[in-house]
C-alpha cells in the first residue's frame, strides 16, 4: 500500500508541475503532497510550509481585490 501511495503521489505532483500553466494545477501538487506526507515526514513539513504560503498569498490577493474593487 505504501508503494502504491508513493506512486500515485509522485504522479499527481508531476501532473501538477507539467500542467502548471493551467489554473488549478496546484491542487494536483497539494494532493500529491498530502498522500506523500502519510509515509514521509519531510513531505509533511514541506506540505505545511506550502499551506502557510498559500494561505498568506490568498489573504494578500483578497486584500488586493477588495481595495481595487471599491476605489
Amino acid at each position: 500500500m505504501r508503494l502504491f501511495r508513493t506512486f500515485i503521489s509522485i504522479v499527481l505532483i508531476l501532473f501538477g508541475v507539467i500542467f502548471s500553466i493551467l489554473p488549478g494545477s496546484i491542487l494536483f501538487v497539494l494532493g500529491g503532497l498530502m498522500l506523500l506526507s502519510i509515509d514521509f515526514p519531510p513531505a509533511k513539513r514541506f506540505l505545511s510550509k506550502v499551506q502557510r504560503a498559500m494561505s498568506r498569498n490568498a489573504k494578500k490577493l483578497d486584500l488586493f481585490v477588495l481595495n481595487r474593487k471599491y476605489k
